[in-house]
């Protein structure tokens, strides 16, 4: 079981000095770059977004209220805990009509995977597992990930669990995860 603490992190400030990332995973490409990044960002001032083409973008509101991205010249009011894709692309700016915030950012590469982002509430009964290709992220709440054999890690807020088909980790608690599934995409002949 594998656990990325998020104070552990380094933050990235952006190309633009809009805020800054910290990079939970990713895999590398073939060309030096990669293929998908999960990452989260604060973003503490309006501006525009930074550019990846051939990308899409799966960008979830974590902490603070409303985030307002206008992507391709269409506005979209982001509330906390609602995933929204958009391609990476395409011309993106943001407004913070009720200040800064933090998100959850999916940017996968759209010819080698395709990434989603679902928001569970957690339960102290029943364990969520977390399979190979998936991530969780404690958002909110008190959580401990447990495998098969081994004792109980507490989880922090923002800490990520990799997931495994061989001893899947299942996370145990009150409050919300993101899990975040990357798959990929198969080719056509």
């Amino acid at each position: 079981m594998q656990i990325i603490r998020f104070a552990e992190l380094k933050a990235e400030p952006w190309r633009n000095g809009g805020g800054v990332t910290r990079e939970i995973a990713r895999q590398a490409s073939e060309d030096g770059g990669w293929n998908w990044r999960v990452s989260i960002a604060d973003v503490a001032k309006a501006g525009d977004f930074s550019v990846f083409p051939g990308m899409e973008r799966v960008l979830t509101v974590i902490e603070g209220e409303l985030l307002v991205l206008t992507v391709d010249g269409a506005g979209h009011a982001m509330e906390k805990y609602r995933p929204f894709r958009f391609d990476g692309g395409a011309a993106t700016s943001a407004e913070l009509p009720t200040g800064d915030i933090r998100d959850l950012n999916v940017i996968t590469r759209a010819a080698a995977c395709k990434g989603y982002t679902s928001i569970i509430e957690l339960s102290k009964k029943r364990a969520h597992p977390l399979f190979e290709g998936q991530l969780g992220v404690l958002l909110q709440g008190q959580a401990v990930a447990s495998e098969a054999g081994a004792e109980p890690v507490d989880l922090g807020r923002y800490d990520a669990v990799t997931g495994s088909d061989e001893d899947s980790p299942e996370i145990l608690g009150r409050g919300f995860l993101a899990v975040v599934s990357v798959d990929p995409v198969e080719s056509t002949p």
